[in-house]
């Protein structure tokens, strides 16, 4: 088996007033310190965090951030900031030195860019900004930046219904995702049934794989769940689905959908069938719970499909999700 990524239990903290800045830094330096970042690591992280919730709180609608280890490399540091608005017309700009603000600590997003070990930025005017960035002890390696998954829990419950892994090799990346039917703890421990059954038999084809599933959640409340096995060498993505999982390739040039059968894991199903698609060769496989709508448009974010699979997942929960279910999505780039 090659690496695995499981989801997380993420917890979005909403950023609406001066208060939340210290909270925020507080939760970043203890992640930073219980994975061994020295004093002067974890003051990257303590300052750039604290901009980034400045800036969120001073001037953002809906500002929330998340932040959690790394899902390509645990020992290291995710943090993704978003919001709904006013956006910026000017990235560029933005990143330019001495560009900041009014109201931060003045270091602006060049400084937070400078700060963090690697960064992705989208945004666009009215509709708002998603800030990814990762931070690592000196000389760590880069992620690989080939998928990442974001899930939130329906209104304000604790745990997710949803959940999503993944196993990746050099040239290949298997990605399941399930909806536990419902939502709270009875759907998570069918989600994390799903996790559990994948990851037993990951190297077995989508089709095969959703089979177990299907046999294997027997005993949950069941959901709807879909594997997608994307080859990079291959060019080829063979996917398979049971239930209303949403799964897209997506470009430049627009999406296509990707085919699931009607039914239940664990309860009811047709006959399960697998399909294969060519894939572009710059692009990303979405797959999503029905916690998103499927109505939005890759094409009317410009550059979205060539950022970080972490800045795309968030963007599209943030745009496409909903209040009224958990929701989940993890997005796959398919250039090598």
């Amino acid at each position: 088996m090659g690496k695995v990524i499981r989801s997380q239990n993420d917890t979005w903290r909403r950023a609406e007033d001066a208060s939340a800045i210290g909270a925020l830094r507080r939760v970043a330096v203890a992640l930073a310190e219980a994975r061994g970042f020295g004093e002067e690591d974890a003051g990257r992280v303590a300052v750039a965090v604290s901009e980034a919730a400045s800036n969120l709180v001073k001037h953002a609608v809906e500002g929330v951030m998340l932040i959690r280890p790394h899902p390509e490399m645990p020992e290291a540091i995710e943090v993704v900031a978003l919001d709904r608005g006013p956006g910026m017309r000017d990235v560029t700009r933005a990143l330019r030195d001495g560009y900041s603000t009014t109201g931060t600590l003045g270091i602006g997003l060049g400084g937070i860019a400078r700060m963090a070990n690697g960064y992705e930025v989208h945004s666009m005017p009215g509709r708002g900004t998603v800030l990814g960035m990762y931070f690592a002890t000196r000389g760590a390696p880069r992620p690989a930046a080939r998928v990442s998954g974001v899930t939130r829990p329906i209104g304000e419950e604790m745990v997710c219904g949803d959940a999503f892994a993944v196993v990746e090799t050099d040239t290949t990346t298997t990605v399941m995702l399930c909806d536990g039917l419902g939502h709270g703890s009875f759907a998570a421990q069918a989600s994390q049934e799903a996790v559990r059954l994948f990851l037993k038999d990951a190297d077995q084809s989508p089709v095969t794989l959703l089979e177990r599933l299907h046999g294997g959640m027997r005993q949950t409340r069941g959901g709807a769940a879909a594997v997608a096995h994307v080859d990079r060498a291959a060019g080829r993505i063979t996917f398979a689905g049971l239930g209303n999982v949403s799964a897209w390739i997506a470009s430049q040039d627009g999406r296509q959908g990707m085919i699931s059968v009607p039914g239940i894991a664990g309860h009811q199903a047709r006959t399960l069938r697998q399909y294969e698609y060519d894939m572009p060769p710059e692009g990303v496989v979405v797959l999503h719970s029905d916690g998103l709508s499927d109505r939005w448009d890759i094409t009317s974010y410009p550059g979205l499909v060539t950022r970080s699979p972490s800045v795309v997942a968030a963007t599209l929960l943030r745009d496409a999700g909903t209040r009224r279910d958990d929701a989940c999505v993890v997005a796959v780039r398919t250039g090598t």
